[in-house]
């Protein structure tokens, strides 16, 4: 890893082209500006220059050509770099639906992350090139900023919720990993590294090492061993929602509004139960805020999205 930021990182993900494209027209067009106003002002400082101490300039009224020109060309301008940047932005937040998740957590002032095969790292990221990666990240304290220059992404990892984050990683190497949010003392050393390795190179890595457990079976043991079982099962004495399904699917509420369970919810739900009650269902769950830890939230998530569709039902929902 470079011991500095380069002027212009290496272009390495998906998205670096388009970033990359939008980056110099704008630096070009505001380029030729400066430089047309430049060469105008120098142009007009000598042209109409007083000749006498008592010459005085013939009145000007105003060009409408000129107004117009000048009213026009910058909106058309504005414009399309507006569009150009929101067509590139929403293709950041459409996230594909076949990736690889990586799991995120910031902390002051290391990342922590962990694959869903169970495999941890601090301050790394491996990953295999030409895989959409996904990143759900969240905060542990205070406000981070996952930044990868190389890969031209940069998203604020907040505390209390989740953020996600893709891309494509293109080219074999290692790149720099920044946080990008000022977040304390030692901010400027919260600095890792991104490993993109061929696809067999990246299997091998998975496999060396420990014998590691799955996230999605260390959610099912916290799930037993919570007690949530208990509950969210068809032979469960106290009546809850099932939980086969539940992810992405709609969730009709006491109050008439139908959510998205997506990971949003379920955190919510697991640590603020009473906040969003199903229709049909009393608020009888217990909340868990501080007796789980980001890594066993992110656990008992993947469980839960994990779960097959042996139970069928528009109501399915964790309270």
């Amino acid at each position: 890893m470079q011991s500095q930021l380069p002027l212009y990182p290496e272009s390495a993900s998906n998205f670096a082209p388009d970033v990359d494209s939008l980056m110099l027209f704008l630096v070009a067009v505001c380029v030729f500006f400066a430089i047309a106003i430049t060469i105008a002002i120098v142009y007009f400082f000598f042209r109409y220059k007083r000749k006498t101490d008592d010459e005085i300039g013939a009145p000007i009224h105003g060009d409408l050509r000129l107004e117009i020109t000048w009213i026009v060309l910058p909106f058309f301008l504005l414009m399309a770099m507006f569009g150009w940047g929101a067509v590139i932005y929403v293709d950041f937040r459409h996230t594909p639906a076949d990736t690889l998740d990586v799991y995120v957590i910031g902390k002051q002032w290391m990342w922590k992350l962990e694959h869903l095969q169970g495999k941890r790292e601090i301050n790394e990221l491996h990953v295999p090139v030409g895989r959409t990666i996904k990143l759900l990240m969240t905060s542990q304290d205070v406000i981070h900023s996952f930044f990868i220059p190389g890969f031209r992404i940069k998203e604020d990892v907040l505390p209390g919720r989740y953020t996600t984050q893709w891309f494509t990683p293109t080219r074999i190497g290692t790149y720099e990993l920044f946080c990008a949010q000022y977040c304390g003392t030692n901010h400027a050393l919260m600095i890792g590294r991104v490993i993109v390795l061929d696809p067999t190179a990246f299997a091998e890595w998975l496999r060396r090492g420990e014998e590691t457990v799955s996230v999605a079976q260390t959610g099912e043991r916290l799930f037993r061993s919570f007690g949530c079982s208990g509950c969210h099962s068809p032979g469960a004495s106290v009546r809850a929602p099932l939980l086969q399904s539940i992810f992405n699917s709609p969730v009709p509420l006491q109050d008439g509004r139908i959510v998205r369970s997506d990971e949003r919810y379920i955190r919510d739900s697991i640590l603020l139960p009473n906040t969003e009650i199903v229709a049909g269902y009393d608020p009888v769950m217990p909340s868990f805020q501080g007796r789980l830890s980001e890594e066993e939230l992110f656990a008992l998530i993947t469980y839960i999205k994990s779960l097959g569709s042996s139970q069928q039902s528009s109501t399915n929902a964790i309270h």
